[in-house]
């Protein structure tokens, strides 16, 4: 039963479209041309089907518990200035990169609960979203959230070299959970997340990112005594 779980996952509803398209081409293929034709349709349908899988995660519920807001590999932890469409001023905060490759899942998950300050699209290049300047020169959608303690985090939307749409559900004063929907990235893509000061990562580059799970920073670490992580 489990194992059929893990192949029957859902898919995302932005994904049906795409999906119904693909299959439609594969019926084409098989009425009109060589069999084979057919067949390599029916494994690109298969392909997107599991691009847009949907699967439920178990959220971590402690207060203070930033999470990833996407799968994928951290490539970057580095100092930056967030998003100037955001107005948050010029001073740095850290900045963790994470790259969704063709495979990953790209539904992306609100990493802390808290309240919708601002988000904001900017259009822009479509380079390959493993580059250093893509954060800068990419097309992005932009997210200042304040978490319910007063902490501010940002977290972006960036395409990538194959992605040309960003769709983000939130909008301005939106209450939000930890872990919660929030968007979608379509095909390869890059997600970061800039923490508040002070606030040191949990993970490190080169790991793998599950979103709405892995916990990537504590803000209440020193704060209190330790406390047992439970999930939804």
């Amino acid at each position: 039963m489990d194992m059929l779980k893990s192949v029957l996952v859902p898919i995302n509803r932005e994904g049906y479209r795409f999906v119904a398209i693909f299959a439609g081409i594969t019926l084409l293929l098989f009425l009109f041309t060589w069999p084979l034709l057919g067949w390599i349709g029916v494994i690109l349908t298969l392909w997107c089907v599991y691009f847009f899988r949907d699967p439920d995660r178990h959220v971590p519920t402690r207060d203070g518990l930033i999470v990833s807001p996407a799968d994928g590999v951290v490539q970057l932890i580095e100092r930056a200035v967030p998003p100037e469409e955001l107005g948050l001023g010029p001073d740095p905060r850290l900045r963790i990169s994470i790259f969704l490759n063709v495979f990953n899942v790209h539904v992306n998950r609100v990493p802390i609960g808290g309240t919708v300050i601002r988000q904001v699209y900017r259009p822009g290049k479509f380079l390959n979203a493993s580059l250093d300047k893509a954060s800068e020169e990419n097309e992005r959608h932009a997210i200042h959230l304040r978490d319910n303690d007063g902490n501010d985090i940002v977290f972006v939307q960036i395409a990538g070299l194959i992605a040309r749409r960003i769709l983000c559900y939130l909008s301005d004063n939106q209450v939000v959970r930890t872990g919660e929907r929030f968007g979608l990235i379509r095909f390869g893509s890059r997600t970061d997340i800039y923490l508040p000061d002070g606030v040191e990562p949990l993970i490190g580059v080169g790991q793998n990112m599950i979103g709405g799970e892995t916990i990537i920073a504590d803000l209440k670490a020193g704060n209190e005594a330790p406390m047992a992580v439970e999930v939804r």
